[in-house]
């Protein structure tokens, strides 16, 4: 491709007067690119994401050995080798392969309370902003009750009253989660519920609940992924509270919670044990800060372009 188009392509991206809205959308996606690129720390977030997505897709590839199987009689405790790459746990499984496919699991909680959490808080803080009155001082009362309690604690209580297992522990971080995402949603609301793009929506005869689902939601957006993102390495980090307390995953399920729980035992004499998942939990949970602090940069509509 010449350096001419190239260029002839930017300047279309970057054209003051989009002919289309998919232009517009484009040059949008571009602008934000540039400014998230431009972040060296979020691209290394970025990669170390996709390298979680990877190998948990692969990890059937990756790992030699069964995640929950091991050789109790042959290969109990071995230190980090050739054979395996980061030693065997107290059951002689194969630690490599069980941090390989504890990224499924990883990627199952976060995925999950996201796709709980963000929803229900994008919905309350919206509905709450826009309606006001009694509505809002109900909601943001209900809010602020969960906010009130550490999310650690409550999610313990939830999965307490709900019973161990991954399942439950999710639903309980997704409960404790959505208070911020409510609390940023009005926010955002607050600031365009009296602007003349909403105004001008209204005298055309659009329900409340067509303003606040067509209009009011999608403005809230980018800040919603900014903040669920850099939430990320919190619910990576309470899954994995959970685990150890032994009210997440249950054995012989590979979660690093739960790992490093089962490698506490040994952390003098067989440090490699807790190291090993702890290491992958400060490695990601590093990444989808830093990717978070990179979005954010990019999808600030306060800034302006770099």
């Amino acid at each position: 491709m010449s350096a001419e188009t190239i260029q002839s392509r930017r300047e279309w991206l970057l054209s003051d007067r989009p002919a289309s809205r998919l232009q517009a959308r484009l040059g949008r996606a571009y602008v934000a690119w540039r400014r998230f690129s431009a972040n060296r720390l979020a691209l290394v977030g970025m990669l170390i994401i996709i390298a979680l997505v990877a190998v948990a897709a692969l990890a059937d590839v990756l790992a030699p050995y069964s995640p929950t199987v091991g050789d109790l009689k042959n290969a109990r405790l071995l230190a980090p080798s050739a054979a395996h790459w980061f030693g065997t746990d107290d059951l002689g499984r194969d630690i490599y392969s069980r941090i390989v496919y504890g990224a499924r699991w990883t990627l199952y909680v976060v995925i999950l309370v996201a796709i709980i959490a963000a929803p229900i808080g994008l919905l309350v803080g919206t509905v709450a902003g826009y309606a006001g009155g009694w509505t809002d001082t109900i909601l943001m009362r209900v809010t602020d009750i969960f906010l009130a309690f550490p999310k650690l604690v409550l999610a313990l209580a939830f999965v307490a009253a709900l019973g161990p297992g991954i399942e439950n522990a999710v639903l309980a971080i997704a409960i404790t989660s959505w208070p911020p995402y409510a609390r940023i949603a009005r926010a955002e609301t607050l600031t365009v519920r009296n602007s003349d793009y909403i105004k001008a929506v209204q005298l055309m005869g659009a329900s409340p609940f067509r303003i606040v689902l067509r209009h009011i939601m999608p403005l809230c957006i980018s800040s919603l992924i900014i903040r669920v993102t850099l939430d990320m390495a919190g619910i990576i980090l309470t899954a994995a509270g959970l685990g150890f307390l032994g009210l997440g995953a249950q054995p012989p399920l590979p979660e690093w919670g739960a790992m490093i729980a089962s490698g506490r035992r040994f952390i003098l004499d067989q440090w490699w044990v807790a190291a090993a998942p702890g290491a992958a939990i400060l490695i990601v949970s590093l990444g989808f800060n830093l990717l978070g602090d990179g979005l954010r940069d990019a999808l600030d509509p306060r800034s302006g372009d770099q």
